[in-house]
């Protein structure tokens, strides 16, 4: 196989930082049964960043390498063409992205496999992955010592696996070196939006997200769950038959209003009593915790993607005022409002 890279002249991006960006190769590995949104998330991020970069030559190039080469089926199905990593020219490549799948365990004691993502991570820019496939660096002893993260189904075997690693419990995707891992499937497309910015500019990455129609930038410290979407799932799978169902995507859109539990049970028409009783079994949580939950999520939301004022934020999100907030944010997250928006806030807020 050959890989091209591009001369250091070619032309300016109206997107990128570089003055002269060359294209990069990222190379995904691949086993059999590898999960597809592994690969095509990313991929796609890839690909939309060079659609939209504005210069005549690529920012990315890939290739998809397993043991063997020859075609791989993923979990779905859908087989891909690769090369052997037996044949690629470790040199070319710029970022190497080991996937994850339901068969990991096997590609675990492919030997040939782990000994070359061990010997290549020493000579390419960054080595990252997606998933489960955090496992295949742990194998290669690429995270001993290190902080990272996998899916959170999978965070119990990744720890008594590999005690060596520090596995962290929440993030959606940590960098620690030139190593990155992701989380739960959609992340990697998370972690691919980061790898395009530092790449190039927060405003092509914008550009990515809204072009896949995404969101621009979910912070790596974020929680993999969403608490709005677990609590729409919980409330879904315990009775989808419920009074309350519809009532979660209402509180959603009416954050700023009076939320006590004597408005939502006039709301679903119950009294005060039965209604905080049906919502602990629909939900799992008190009326008054999931309102505080989903003010919390949306107020984060707001400060790392917005330039409203904290003051603004608060009335949005129903705190009332900003002190109300900021005891909120404390109590929950020990940051005051101004120090998560500081920490987690895109780069484009603050340009």
């Amino acid at each position: 196989m050959t890989i091209r890279v591009r001369p250091d002249n070619a032309n300016q991006t109206s997107f990128s930082a570089n003055p002269m960006p060359a294209t990069r190769i990222i190379a995904f590995v691949l086993f059999d049964d590898a999960l597809a949104l592994n690969i095509a998330g990313p991929a796609e991020v890839f690909g939309s960043a060079n659609r939209l970069s504005g210069v005549n030559v690529p920012l990315y190039e890939f290739v998809y390498l397993s043991t063997d080469g020859g075609l791989v089926t993923t979990g779905t199905g859908m087989p891909i063409h690769t090369e052997s990593i037996a044949t690629v020219d470790v040199h070319g490549l710029d970022t190497i992205i080991v996937v994850g799948g339901a068969t990991v365990a096997v590609a675990m004691r492919d030997t040939a496999l782990i000994d070359w993502i061990a010997h290549a991570s020493t000579i390419v820019r960054r080595t990252c992955s997606v998933c489960t496939g955090a496992f295949l660096l742990a194998a290669a002893r690429l995270l001993d010592g290190r902080r990272a993260v996998t899916h959170w189904a999978s965070v119990g075997d990744l720890l008594a696996q590999f005690p060596a690693v520090d596995v962290q419990l929440d993030p959606i995707y940590v960098n620690d070196g030139n190593i990155w891992t992701s989380a739960g499937i959609s992340a990697g497309i998370d972690l691919a939006l980061t790898l395009v910015t530092a790449d190039h500019d927060r405003r092509l990455s914008l550009a990515v997200a809204r072009d896949l129609v995404v969101f621009l930038h979910r912070p790596g410290g974020q929680a993999q769950f969403s608490l709005t979407l677990a609590a729409q799932t919980d409330t879904n799978t315990r009775s989808v038959q419920s009074q309350l169902a519809a009532l979660h995507t209402w509180l959603v859109e009416h954050l700023d209003e009076d939320l006590t539990v004597e408005r939502l049970a006039a709301r679903v028409k119950m009294t005060p009593r039965t209604f905080a009783r049906k919502f602990v079994e629909d939900y799992g949580r008190t009326s008054t915790k999931l309102v505080e939950d989903l003010r919390l999520e949306t107020a984060r939301r707001h400060l790392e993607e917005s330039h409203a004022s904290i003051k603004q934020i608060a009335s949005l999100c129903g705190f009332g005022d900003e002190e109300r907030m900021r005891r909120v944010f404390v109590r929950r997250l020990h940051v005051s409002p101004s120090g998560y928006r500081g920490q987690f806030a895109i780069r484009l807020l603050r340009n």
